[in-house]
C-alpha cells in the first residue's frame, strides 16, 4: 500500500524522506516470526479455483464513471491529504492530459504536485459493472478490487467504516450518509444496507454470473482521521469508548496536521491512526468490529450461503499486523466460506515469506519477488543479470513456498503501488525494484525519470514479459490498462484514469512544471489488448500453465535464451524468451516434447523435430510459447 504523493518543491525533501520511510518498513516490518511447528509446512490448503487464475486489479476511482451524478463533491475530501478545503475544485475530465493542469487547477494557483491528490474522476462501482463484459472478453477469472468502503481519498487505504461502500460509488451519496449517521458503527444489530452497498453486492452477482471470482482489498492494520472510532477518541478523549481501539501516547499534543492527539500512525503517517496491537493481536473491540465487517462481506444475506458474497480477501501492509490476528482471521473467514482466497502483501524475500504460507494464516502472496527476478532480467540493462541467475532466481523462488501456494501466488509485474511496466521499460537502470531507493526515484517528480509513452522496442520487451507472466507458475495479475497500452510513474501517475477504446483522449504533451514536450498520442491499443486476450485463452485451454509442473531446461547465457517447460498429463507447454538484440535459434532438447509437429502460439510458425530436437526461430526480444499441434 502506498498512500499519497508529495512532489512540489517545498515538499521534496519530505516526500523522499516518507518514501524510504514507507520502503523500510515494507521490506523489514515486523521481525520474520519462527515457523509455526504444529503447521502443515507441505502445502497450503488453497481454493481450488485460484491455482492459475488470471487475475485482474482494478482501483476503482480511475476504472470507469458509469453513474456521473454520484461523482465527489469538494466535502466528500475532508480528511484526505491534503486537507485544502478552501480552494477551487471540480472532478477532473477523464480524457485530459494528466500532466496540464486543469482550469481550476490554474485558479487555484497551486502546481501539478500539490493538486494531483485532490483529483477525484469519479469512477465507481456502476462503471466496474458496465465493463465486466470487457473483462470477461479478456478472459480473467478473478478480480481484485483497491478499498472500495468509505473513505474521503482517491485510493481510500484511509477508511472511516469497513461495513459500507463509498457513498460515492453508489447511486445515493446524500440518502447514503442519512443511513450511515442514524447507526451506532460499533453496533452491528444497527447497521443499515445503503444503495452503494446494494451495488457491491450486484457487482458480485453480476461478476459470478460470469464466472469471475471478486476480492476485496482488507486494510485492517490502520484506518483515516474520519473514521468513526477515532473521530469519537478525538472528540470525548479519554471518555471514548474506542479510547483503547488506538495507541495514544500523549493526549495533550497536538500533532502535524492539527490534531490534538499524539499517536501511532502507520509508518508514522498522521493521516493513518493504527489500531493498537500486540503479540495476541488487534484490540478486542476493533476486532469484533473487523470480524463483523467482513462476514457483512462474505454472507450478505447471513443465511450461511457464502455464494452471495466475495470470494476473498487481499489483505494489507499483513507484515505489520501480528500473526496470531491473520491465524484467527483464516479461521473465521474459512467458517463462513472454505473456498475463500487470502492473499497478503508481503514485500519480502523468497526465504522470509514460509512463515506466511504454513496453512494456518495466508493462501498464497502478492508475488513481488517475481516482478523483482523480471525487472532484474529485462528491464535493466547495464546491470542487468545474466540468464543463468534469472533461471536459478525463478527456480528457487518456486521451490521456497509449498507447493500449492506457489500455484495461487499472485504474479504481479506492477501495481497501484509501482510504476507501471511500460514506464519501467523506458527508465532502466535507476535502481532494482527490491532496493528502497526506487521507490521515489521512479516517481514524476524526479527529473531524470522519462515520462514519455513506449517505444516499439519497448513493447516488444513487455509482450515478453506477459509471456513469461503467463507461463510460469502461479496466478498472473494483469493491473487494470497494462492490457490496453497504459504508461505512468509511481503514485500517483500508475493510476491514471482508464483508456477506453471508445473516448478521445487528449496526448501528453506536458511535464509535471507545465514545460512543453514532445507530445505522446493516448489511446487503447486493440494490438495489445489482443495480444493479452490470446495468451489468457491459451492457459485456459492448457491445464498445465495453471497447475503443471515447472522445468526449467534452458539458460544458455551467451544467446540470453531462457525457457522452461511446464506439464501435466500428456498436455506440455514450453516457453522461450530470447532476451538479445539479436536473433537466432534454439534447440529444444529430446525428451521436452514426444514426437511430433510442434506450434508457437505467438509466431504461428510449426517445427518438425530431428531425433527428438527441435529447431526454433527467436528473433530478438521475443517469446515463443511451444505445443503440441492437434
Amino acid at each position: 500500500m502506498r498512500i499519497f504523493s508529495r512532489g512540489s518543491q517545498t515538499l521534496f525533501c519530505f516526500s523522499i524522506a516518507l518514501s524510504l520511510v514507507f520502503i523500510l518498513v515494507l521490506l523489514a516490518g515486523c521481525a520474520s516470526p519462527k515457523p509455526n511447528e504444529t503447521a502443515d509446512k507441505t502445502a497450503v490448503d488453497v481454493p481450488e479455483w485460484s491455482k492459475g487464475a488470471v487475475w485482474y486489479e482494478i482501483f476503482p476511482e480511475r476504472f470507469r464513471n458509469g453513474d456521473t451524478s454520484n461523482d465527489p463533491d469538494f466535502s466528500s475530501l475532508n480528511g484526505s491529504y491534503p486537507q485544502d478545503l478552501s480552494s477551487d475544485w471540480q472532478v477532473s475530465n477523464w480524457t485530459s492530459d494528466w500532466y496540464v493542469l486543469q482550469p481550476w487547477e490554474k485558479r487555484n494557483g497551486h502546481d501539478y504536485f500539490y493538486n494531483v491528490d485532490s483529483r477525484r474522476y469519479g469512477g465507481d462501482l456502476q462503471g466496474i459493472i458496465d465493463k465486466l463484459g470487457y473483462m470477461q472478453e479478456l478472459g480473467v477469472g478473478a478480480i481484485y478490487l483497491t478499498p472500495i468502503f468509505q473513505s474521503p481519498s482517491s485510493h481510500k487505504y484511509d477508511s472511516s467504516a469497513y461495513h459500507h461502500v463509498d457513498v460515492n460509488f453508489g447511486p445515493d451519496p446524500k440518502g447514503d450518509l442519512e443511513l450511515m449517521n442514524s447507526e451506532d458503527p460499533s453496533d452491528p444489530s444497527t447497521w443499515k444496507v445503503t444503495k452503494a452497498d446494494q451495488l457491491a453486492f450486484k457487482l458480485i452477482r453480476e461478476a459470478h454470473k460470469r464466472n469471475i471470482k471478486v476480492v476485496f482489498d482488507g486494510v485492517f492494520n490502520h484506518v483515516g482521521i474520519r473514521n468513526f472510532a477515532f473521530q469519537d477518541v478525538v472528540k470525548n478523549r479519554q471518555k471514548s469508548k474506542y479510547a483503547d481501539w488506538f495507541t495514544v501516547f500523549d493526549w495533550n499534543k497536538t500533532n502535524s496536521i492539527g490534531i490534538l492527539l499524539d499517536y501511532s500512525g502507520w509508518a508514522g503517517i498522521p493521516y493513518l491512526p493504527e489500531w493498537r496491537k500486540d503479540s495476541s493481536g488487534i484490540n478486542p473491540g476493533a476486532k469484533s468490529y473487523i470480524f463483523a465487517s467482513v462476514k457483512k462481506w462474505m454472507d450478505p444475506n447471513g443465511d450461511g450461503n457464502p455464494e452471495d458474497g466475495i470470494d476473498g480477501w487481499r489483505l494489507d501492509v499483513a507484515f505489520d499486523v501480528p500473526h496470531n490476528f491473520w491465524k484467527e482471521f483464516r479461521n473465521f473467514t474459512k467458517s463462513i466460506n472454505p473456498n475463500a482466497y487470502l492473499v497478503a502483501e508481503i514485500w519480502r524475500n523468497p526465504d522470509q515469506l514460509p512463515p506466511y504460507l504454513q496453512g494456518d494464516e495466508f493462501d498464497a502472496l502478492m508475488n513481488y519477488n517475481f516482478a523483482y527476478f523480471t525487472y532484474d532480467y529485462v528491464v535493466d540493462q547495464k546491470t542487468r543479470v545474466n540468464t543463468s541467475e534469472f533461471s536459478r532466481s525463478l527456480l528457487f523462488l518456486n521451490g521456497a513456498l509449498p507447493a500449492n501456494s506457489s500455484l495461487a501466488m499472485m504474479n504481479l509485474v506492477d501495481s497501484h503501488d509501482t510504476q507501471r511496466i511500460q514506464s519501467a521499460l523506458a527508465n532502466p537502470d535507476l535502481g532494482r525494484f527490491r532496493e528502497s531507493t526506487l521507490y521515489f526515484i521512479s516517481k514524476d517528480f524526479n527529473p531524470f525519470y522519462s515520462i514519455r509513452g513506449p517505444t516499439d522496442g519497448e513493447l516488444r520487451k513487455l509482450k515478453m514479459v506477459v509471456a513469461l507472466q503467463m507461463a510460469y507458475p502461479g496466478a498472473p495479475m494483469i493491473y487494470y490498462g497494462d492490457e490496453a497500452g497504459m504508461w505512468g510513474a509511481n503514485d500517483p501517475a500508475c493510476r491514471k484514469p482508464m483508456i477506453w477504446q471508445e473516448f478521445n483522449y487528449s496526448s501528453e504533451s506536458h511535464y509535471p512544471d507545465q514545460r512543453e514536450r514532445t507530445p505522446d498520442k493516448v489511446a487503447f491499443m486493440a494490438d495489445l489488448f489482443d495480444y493479452y486476450k490470446k495468451l489468457i485463452q491459451f492457459r485456459k485451454e492448457h491445464k498445465a500453465l495453471s497447475t503443471g509442473s515447472y522445468e526449467p531446461f534452458a539458460a544458455d547465457d551467451a544467446s540470453s535464451t531462457f525457457g522452461f517447460a511446464r506439464k501435466q498429463g500428456n498436455d506440455t507447454v514450453v516457453l522461450l524468451l530470447r532476451n538479445s538484440e539479436t536473433s537466432g535459434k534454439y534447440l529444444v532438447p529430446a525428451g521436452i516434447f514426444q514426437n511430433g509437429e510442434i506450434e508457437d502460439l505467438l509466431s504461428g510458425r510449426t517445427y518438425s523435430s530431428q531425433n527428438g530436437v527441435y529447431s526454433v526461430e527467436l528473433e530478438n526480444y521475443s517469446a515463443a510459447i511451444l505445443y503440441l499441434g492437434k
